[in-house]
């Protein structure tokens, strides 16, 4: 299938979660890019949608030199201290805070307060990056100072599998969380975004709250 007639049918699924959990706000669709070439990523601008994710600072490069400006860049993978200063100017949103290093390095670096999800690793699985939930809300209010680093929500990736009440379950986590940090009314937290919900589970993830979602191989396909 084409990105168009993939870029359909997710649409579709889109508004059909949104209407089975009562929802009318904005769920935002992040294509995510970084296994597939520049050409890909066009077709994806080609079909209106301008909101592409890259988990490589040499992707993410590669894109911006032959792509136009009219695109909002997503980081979504872990990044590392030391490239802090190469990424931070060339994106809107990064996907991956998941340590006060981090934060500290982008107060530092940044000119202007830079979007930020908290990655939260709720299924405890090794395999995955983010804080423990336990930690979170210290977190939070350890980093609420730094004017520069703005956390405009929480993400997570749940487990791979069939078990459709364990997905459920840990996105309703991440959400029960983010109301715990709303509350507390911290600066520079305003923390009203869920980035939640890949290929295989993002209608779980809507249903449950998410207002961002990515998605990558049932949009644009893989290594093409």
């Amino acid at each position: 299938m084409t990105v168009k007639q993939n870029f359909e049918r997710i649409s579709e699924q889109i508004q059909l979660a949104k209407l089975r959990s009562n929802r009318t706000d904005n769920v935002t669709l992040i294509a995510v890019t970084k296994e597939v070439s520049v050409e890909v990523a066009k077709e994806v601008l080609e079909v209106g949608l301008n909101q592409l994710g890259e988990n490589r600072f040499e992707g993410l490069q590669n894109k911006q030199d032959y792509m136009n400006k009219n695109i909002i860049w997503h980081f979504i993978g872990s990044l590392q201290t030391r490239k802090v200063k190469d990424i931070i100017h060339r994106i809107d949103y990064l996907h991956s805070l998941d340590r006060i290093s981090l934060a500290e390095e982008i107060q530092k670096r940044a000119i202007k307060p830079l979007k930020c999800f908290v990655q939260v690793n709720v299924s405890g699985e090794e395999s995955k990056h983010g804080m423990n939930p336990n930690d979170v809300i210290k977190f939070a209010r350890e980093i609420a100072e730094l004017d520069k680093v703005q956390v405009v929500g929480l993400m997570t990736m749940a487990p791979f599998t069939e078990d459709q009440q364990m997905i459920r379950n840990c996105f309703k986590n991440l959400k029960e969380l983010q109301m715990q940090i709303q509350e507390l009314k911290l600066e520079n937290i305003p923390c009203h975004e869920l980035s939640m919900g890949m290929s295989n589970d993002f209608e779980i993830a809507i249903e449950e709250g998410a207002t961002f979602i990515r998605i990558g191989t049932d949009l644009v396909g893989k290594g093409r």
